[in-house]
Order: C-alpha cells, then sequence, then structure tokens
C-alpha cells in the first residue's frame, strides 16, 4: 500500500515510518526540510519537502496514495489549525472514498480514570479542548477514519518521561521532582508498539473507528520517579509549584490519574504490545541524563 505519513521525524511519526516499512509498505513522507528529508529517505521513505498547511499540496499528495497517517503536530498553539487543515482535506479529498485514514487524538481528553475506554465521554482540559469539534466532525464524515488515542508516550529517550528523568524543567542539584505528589496514574505506551497499532488500524480497521494507544501499564508518577532516580532523591511538589514549573496547562494534564488497558485493540485488531514498560525503561537508565 502507498502511504502518506504527516510528523516522520517526530516521536510516534518516526516510530510509525519504521514500522510501515517493516510491514512492506511505500510511504511518502511530507517533512519540512531537507535534513528531514535526508532522514526519511536513509529509511526507505520518498520525502517531499513542504508545508503542511500548503493545502494545495497536502490535496495532490492524498489524492495519490492507498492510505494517509497524520501524526504531525507543532504542540503548540498552532496545532489547532495544522489538525483542522488537514482533517478539512481529508474530508474533501477521500470522503466516500475506501482509503483510510489514520488520525491522532489523544488520552487526556478524557480527563482521570481507572478504566479509560474508547466510548468514555470525553471530559478535557483546555490544553486538550480543542481536539473535540475537529474530531466530531471528522467521524460525522463520509471518510474511512481511524483515530488513535496515544497515552503517554516513551521510548528512545525521548517524551514526557524527560520531565521526571531530570532532562526537561528538571530539579536543582539532581533532585527527580515529581509531578505534584506523584500519587497520580499515567496510562503508558512504547513509541514502536503504538505504531504498530497505527499500522494495523490503517491496514485492518474499519470506517469510525476509535482506538486508545495504551499498553496496560499504568505505574504512577512516585514509582516512576523512584525508577528514574538512580540515586538521586526524589522530590514531592505541590500542584501550585507543579504548575508554575511546567505551565499551568501542561501540568494540569500531568496531574491527570488515568489507566487504560487498550482491550478494544487487542481484541479487535490483534495488538499486542511488547516492549518493556516505562519503569523498566527509567529503570535501566534508558532516560539518564547525559553528560
Amino acid at each position: 500500500m502507498s502511504v502518506l505519513l504527516t510528523g516522520a521525524t517526530g516521536h510516534i511519526g518516526s516510530a510509525v515510518l519504521r514500522s510501515l516499512i517493516a510491514r512492506s509498505h511505500d510511504v511518502v513522507a511530507l517533512v519540512r526540510s531537507s535534513a528531514g528529508a535526508e532522514l526519511v529517505s536513509g529509511q526507505g521513505a520518498r520525502a517531499v519537502v513542504g508545508d503542511i498547511t500548503d493545502q494545495v499540496l497536502l490535496r495532490d499528495l492524498m489524492s495519490r496514495v492507498d492510505g494517509v497517517v497524520h501524526t504531525a503536530s507543532p504542540g503548540d498553539a498552532t496545532s489547532a489549525q495544522v489538525d483542522t487543515t488537514v482533517v478539512d482535506l481529508a474530508i474533501s479529498t477521500l470522503g466516500g472514498t475506501n482509503i483510510p485514514y489514520v488520525h491522532t487524538g489523544g488520552v487526556w481528553i478524557f480527563g482521570s480514570g481507572s478504566d479509560l475506554v474508547e466510548t468514555d465521554a470525553p471530559n478535557p482540559l483546555p490544553i486538550t479542548a480543542w481536539r473535540l469539534s475537529i474530531e466530531d466532525r471528522l467521524r460525522a464524515s463520509a471518510v474511512r477514519s481511524t483515530i488513535i488515542a496515544p497515552t503517554v508516550v516513551y521510548g528512545y529517550g525521548r517524551g514526557i518521561p524527560n520531565v521526571l528523568a531530570g532532562n526537561e524543567n528538571g530539579g536543582a542539584g539532581g533532585e527527580v521532582r515529581l509531578v505534584g505528589d506523584g500519587r497520580q496514574h499515567w496510562a503508558t505506551v512504547h513509541a514502536d508498539d503504538l505504531a504498530d497499532l497505527y499500522v494495523l488500524a490503517l491496514e485492518k480497521a474499519g470506517s469510525d473507528d476509535y482506538f486508545l494507544g495504551a499498553s496496560g501499564a499504568n505505574p504512577t508518577v512516585r514509582e516512576l520517579g523512584e525508577a528514574a532516580a538512580h540515586g538521586r532523591p526524589v522530590v514531592e511538589e505541590s500542584i501550585d509549584a507543579t504548575r508554575e514549573r511546567l505551565g499551568a496547562m501542561f501540568a494540569d494534564a500531568l496531574l491527570l490519574d488515568q489507566q487504560a488497558f487498550g482491550r478494544h485493540a487487542r481484541e479487535d485488531l490483534g495488538w499486542t504490545p511488547t516492549h518493556p514498560t516505562l519503569l523498566e525503561e527509567l529503570a535501566s537508565g534508558g532516560y539518564q541524563r547525559l553528560s
């Protein structure tokens, strides 16, 4: 299958690229720079350099492939506009065809829960509320769409776990600062396991499907902090201190108490996460700060 992939150099997208290539798909990767083009070309993709908000380019690329996977996200105030542009073009270009479109959502739209599932009513924080209208419009369209909502993605020393490992906004003097008191759970998934879920959804999912990308490992933040410490002190924070350190919206998302088990993906797609848990990655030194 020929597949258009956005975000192919990102944490999720780079893993999806590897999984697509491993399963013998022909990948067209939309990238922003010549450096990105060199990176994805070296992995076997055909690179196209351009801006994801270039509607003429994106429509042309969508019209020439057998499937589309959208993982690109600026991770800033422009994220909503990027997703709006991509979804609007998917609706106008792919609607009424059998071409699968796999879209990236996020587990934070569900708020806290001890057993989150795809049919739960959304309870979003401000950081993710913008996703709802975009996803509703996609799901109501004639596109053969699948939304995947990743949990906390880890692997290769990248992503949110760096907040605990001390590599991003970490504590002074080598401390491991918890997010709040650390009692909350984080639902988690390894990037490579998540990537396999994307590819299975592309190959097998029907229309208007939705999957939580959750491995079933839901450690507490305290457990994660202790695994990341490697002899360093582990320090609790007040909610106010965490919000000041990380920014209020991001901190509030990380303070959610979320557990999820990914049963829908296992039962309907045969997805089987196999990679080490985040606790194991932290304990083995996968996120230790480089000196």
